[in-house]
Formats: C-alpha cells, sequence, structure tokens
C-alpha cells in the first residue's frame, strides 16, 4: 500500500471512533489484531495493556464508549509509510483534561494488525 492508502485507513479509523460507531471501526482490524494501551493497562491490569483479536477490541471499545460518551478525538498530525501510520491526536472528554496521544497503527494487506497507543 502506498502513505496516502494507509492514511486513509487512519481518517477512516478516526470518523468511526469519533461516532463511536463499533462495527465500522472493528472492520479496520484483521481478526487476529493486537492493541496495546496504557489505558487498557490501567483498567484491566491483567491485560498488561495488550488485548488480541476482535473480540476483545469490542469489550474495550465498547466500555469506552459506554463509559465516555463524549469522548473524541481530534487530529493533530499523520505520519505514513507503506506499512504503518503515526497518529497524533488529542483526547477529548467532558470534564477531562485534554491528553496528548500518539498511536502507530501497522497495517497488512489493508487491515490493522498491530495498534500501540503512547500518552504524551
Amino acid at each position: 500500500m502506498n502513505e496516502n492508502e494507509i492514511k486513509n485507513i487512519a481518517k477512516l479509523w478516526f470518523k468511526a471512533f469519533n461516532e463511536h460507531d463499533l462495527e465500522n471501526l472493528l472492520a479496520l482490524y484483521d481478526d487476529n489484531a493486537e492493541h496495546f494501551s496504557p489505558k487498557l493497562k490501567i483498567r484491566n491490569p491483567e491485560t498488561e495493556g495488550l488485548i488480541k483479536g476482535k473480540a476483545a477490541l469490542r469489550n474495550w471499545w465498547k466500555d469506552c464508549f459506554e463509559r465516555l460518551p463524549s469522548l473524541h478525538y481530534e487530529v493533530q498530525k499523520l505520519t505514513a509509510d507503506s506499512e504503518q501510520v503515526f497518529m497524533e491526536y488529542l483526547r477529548k472528554v467532558d470534564g477531562e483534561e485534554e491528553m496528548k496521544i500518539g498511536e502507530v497503527l501497522e497495517i497488512k494487506n489493508a487491515k490493522i494488525v498491530f495498534s500501540r497507543v503512547y500518552h504524551g
């Protein structure tokens, strides 16, 4: 895939996430995708921050969308090559301080196979 195709996946990811559209969000992921997040590590310590597979992704984001109905990400910058995109964004939730986030989406065969979140 080229850089623009990779960036387009990131744009679709933000659209689905910000609309809390769980099905469209999950459709971007490989069935065996893995996701690492510091928030996941805090909320579910037994995972050590890493979940695997669409069922685990579904449970994680469903819980996030239900707990945080105002959760919204504001894109700051997308940097891509032929295999991944680094997304810089602001995490916004009513009543909470904005948080700067970095996230890498690794992409193979037009599907996200691994995502890693970094808090800044």
